[in-house]
């Protein structure tokens, strides 16, 4: 890390203008989550592989700011050259600049990396000390970063309709007409997951994620892809370009930006949206004269490409793409559906295996019963279990299933203290053995054709502690009472987030984290706009019917235990006996199948309703996942999920 950093200082000293600081984001050029290993700039200058973070290099100091999901984890992870800034907790790292840097000092980003509301906001906050922003016309991690990966080169994969459930040529049409309504003539599409989903096209670019690296633009005349041509086969080349979309190459984007800046892009083309769009002959070039405006999602299209426009003639908004992929057809909601019910098959599959290698190896008292393990002897080392072999075991009985193509994040595989680390990546070398007398969270997910899944469940093969009961009863009942919420249209995730803490508030515990996010289908595992969360952008975006979203609270006590519960839920419209205000109500339906686990649940603090809410879940598990079960499995799901009373 020494020699990284300083490598790094030296090229900082010697650009010009010279640069006082040098911000390293997490994010690709399509500000993505997940992104591909070539692209983990910020993991490599500062060795802490969390998700989401951001590395500032100053002449003499090196900060990394993140969330509170990873605070336990970035302090494991980062040497003592780093210091760890707490988001929520510490200054902004544009307010750290702007107090601490000198006067009219030079910040350096590489523009392709950061997103237009991120840059704004940090050149508003420089600006009262006459700081500035400076964009590096290379990457300088990029330089100094000897071994780095090659780009991902991986087949573009068409994404049939028995799945995608809309065609191009109506998702198109939609988009269009949103184009029109706005006086747009054009919009720069960034996102991966929105351009995998417009265009019916997914990939196999970011690890768990299954989307191209790819960029879109989209005219009121004209479709364009920017993609590495050598990931497109000749058949998937024609079946594109029947839907009017023209192929590009991906380093064409920046060109082809200023052309659609100067109004040159449509030119000669010899496009036109025909069916797929909203305008017939003759009258494109009506509308063209009065729709000059092109837009742009300020929260994800990156600096670089934004620095090309005319800021008089650009509409900053969200993209029309987040809302309509977050709300899924019938087709998309059926496949998810379907998804769930095979991966919870996997999940109880798992969870049979694993109470009885934890009887058979280590003496535990198993699932059902509470007592110490006894220690057993192994006969061989191979024998025991880890964080690591066990994940690997739950991925081979979802490989199994239907339409299965991979994880949709790395398995969170956790056993006490590692527990507490809310997004713990456990790591072969490192990992820890599984222990009879510890709490066990595992959180996993996975991409099917048909739809993306995400699950937590937290079990105890021992004999869990007075508090540890008292803890997973609280998360149990926020977890229920969110699930059971009913409420007005026009409400959002924010206001909802409460009803999952107020359980866990009643004895002073909380947790770091957003309680919902939504859930592609057969895309990312965290898709916006909507989210459940105490965090201000959960306010944005109402909840809606159709959208997906699931429900996860938990609870965290640092080096000891951890605990959440997750279920993913469909919104859908409420039937309740009114409807003050005309507004309509919507409601939750659960379409994750495992069973919670009794022995941890401290029945005496659960409410009549919330009895009769685990009881009819567990019946509803029983009939569902029956027939994806043997003999054996049935047997353990019809003990895990027999009915409970106070």
């Amino acid at each position: 890390m020494a020699e990284i950093l300083s490598a790094l200082r030296s090229l900082m000293a010697s650009h010009s203008p010279p640069l006082h600081a040098l911000v390293v984001p997490s994010e690709d050029y399509h500000q993505s989550e997940y992104v591909s290993d070539r692209d983990k700039r910020r993991e490599f200058v500062s060795g802490f592989t969390g998700s989401a973070g951001l590395a500032l290099i100053t002449k003499d100091e090196a900060r990394l700011w993140t969330d509170g999901r990873y605070f336990l984890q970035a302090m494991q992870q980062l040497s003592d050259q780093w210091q760890l800034m707490r988001i929520g907790e510490d200054p902004s790292v544009d307010s750290w600049i702007s107090d601490n840097l000198p006067r009219e000092a030079a910040i350096g980003v590489d523009p392709w990396c950061v997103s237009v509301d991120t840059a704004q906001r940090w050149e508003r906050a420089f600006a009262k000390n006459h700081q500035k922003l400076i964009q590096t016309s290379s990457n300088l991690v990029d330089e100094v970063w000897k071994n780095q990966p090659p780009a991902e080169t991986n087949p573009v994969i068409v994404h049939p309709l028995e799945f995608a459930g809309r065609s191009v040529a109506e998702k198109l049409k939609d988009l269009r007409e949103k184009l029109a309504i706005e006086k747009a003539c054009g919009i720069i599409i960034t996102a991966l997951d929105e351009v995998a989903w417009l265009y019916n096209i997914r990939g196999s670019d970011v690890s768990y994620c299954p989307v191209v690296h790819a960029f879109a633009i989209v005219t009121l005349n004209s479709a364009f892809l920017y993609v590495d041509k050598r990931k497109v086969s000749s058949k998937v080349s024609s079946s594109i370009q029947e839907n009017g979309i023209e192929v590009r190459e991906y380093s064409t984007v920046s060109s082809d930006v200023a052309l659609l800046a100067s109004n040159q892009l449509d030119k000669d083309t010899g496009l036109s949206s025909g069916q797929n769009g909203v305008c017939e002959s003759g009258t494109c070039e009506a509308e063209e004269k009065n729709n000059d405006l092109i837009w742009v999602d300020p929260a994800s299209c990156c600096y670089a490409l934004f620095s090309k426009l005319d800021a008089k003639k650009m509409l900053q908004q969200q993209s029309p793409l987040a809302l309509a992929k977050a709300l899924k057809n019938p087709v998309e909601l059926d496949g998810l559906r379907n998804a769930h019910i095979r991966d919870g098959a996997a999940v109880v599959q798992y969870l049979v295996w694993l109470d009885k290698q934890m009887q058979e190896i280590y003496g535990a008292s198993g699932y059902f019963l509470e007592g110490k393990g006894r220690s057993k002897k192994r006969s061989r080392e191979t024998m025991k279990l880890t964080e690591v072999t066990a994940s690997d075991k739950l991925e081979g009985f979802r490989a199994t299933k239907e339409h299965f193509r991979g994880l949709s994040f790395p398995t969170i595989s956790s056993v006490g203290p590692n527990a507490a680390v809310i997004h713990y990546s456990p790591q072969p070398e490192t990992c820890a053995e599984l222990d009879p007398d510890s709490i066990y969270l595992f959180d996993s997910g996975a991409q099917y054709l048909d739809g993306t899944t995400d699950i937590t469940r937290t079990v105890h093969f021992g004999k869990p502690s007075e508090h540890e009961k008292a803890c997973y009863t609280s998360v149990l009942k926020g977890h229920i009472a969110l699930g059971n919420a009913r409420f007005p249209n026009g409400t959002n995730g924010h206001a909802l987030d409460i009803l999952a803490r107020i359980p866990l508030w009643r004895y002073g515990l909380d947790y770091r984290h957003g309680t919902g996010h939504g859930i592609g289908s057969y895309l990312n595992v965290h898709e916006g706009p909507h989210l459940i969360s105490f965090r201000p952008q959960a306010r944005n975006v109402p909840l809606q019917a159709s959208m997906i979203v699931t429900d996860e609270p938990g609870y965290y006590e640092d080096g000891t235990f951890g605990i959440r519960l997750e279920n993913v839920l469909v919104i859908k419209e409420a039937d309740t006996e009114f409807n003050f205000g005309d507004k309509g109500y919507l409601s939750f339906e659960h379409i994750t199948w495992a069973p919670y686990q009794i022995k941890l649940i401290d029945l005496s603090l659960l409410t009549p309703e919330e009895i009769e809410w685990l009881n009819t879940y567990h019946s509803k598990c029983r009939e569902i996942l029956a027939p994806s079960m043997d003999k054996n499995e049935l047997d353990w799901l019809k003990k895990a999920t027999e009915p409970v009373s106070a």
